[in-house]
């Protein structure tokens, strides 16, 4: 080899050697443990002889997978496979700890979902929930900046929690969920005259 591009060998060093005690301990489950320097010294050399690495998003899901490459390629020119290997063929997967864009997305509308919900509670219910829930203040601090005891604020957030779980319980993923022009706790108070 006449030497690593430019870079290279920094590039590595900061981006995929951290993650190599990861990579033993996933190939320790995948493979004979006296093949592991092997796995891992080979995907090395693959990393290193790349002609580009710019394109590389997530260094240590891309070195799972060229690990995983290099222990399929193995099992193809071993002579004898053992049975245990190719079942574990079957079950190899790679650990990435990005979620996919098909993630984010839900994950998104989800949070949207929430905020909306948290928005409609009724007001002093909302207002004592966002207190306790997000600002992370002690039901004392909160009955006393309401100026309301703190039952009353325990009250306020209990039902809070109720109205969201029932309205999350009716999300859209339920097919019998109705749509509604007006917020989705205002009826079900009146129905329950509260």
């Amino acid at each position: 080899m006449t030497g690593l591009p430019e870079g290279r060998a920094q590039w590595l060093a900061a981006n995929v050697l951290p993650h190599e005690p990861r990579l033993r301990a996933w190939l320790a489950a995948r493979t004979a443990p006296a093949e592991i320097d092997d796995v891992v010294q080979e995907a090395y050399a693959i990393l290193a002889g790349l002609p580009a690495v710019a394109q590389i998003h997530n260094p240590k899901a891309y070195l799972f997978q060229v690990a995983q490459t290099v222990i399929l390629q193995r099992l193809r020119r071993a002579a004898i496979v053992r049975i245990d290997a190719v079942e574990e063929i079957e079950r190899l997967s790679i650990l990435d700890d990005e979620p996919s864009a098909e993630q984010l997305v839900s994950d998104r509308q989800e949070l949207r979902q929430v905020a909306m919900l948290i928005a409609s509670l009724p007001p002093k219910c909302r207002e004592a929930f966002l207190l306790r829930k997000v600002e992370g203040l002690s039901q004392r601090e909160i009955a006393r900046r309401m100026g309301v005891s703190e039952g009353t604020v325990e009250k306020h957030i209990a039902k809070g929690v109720r109205l969201l779980m029932d309205a999350m319980a009716a999300s859209p993923r339920n097919p019998e969920r109705s749509h509604r022009s007006h917020g989705p706790f205002e009826r079900r108070d009146r129905r329950r005259g509260r």
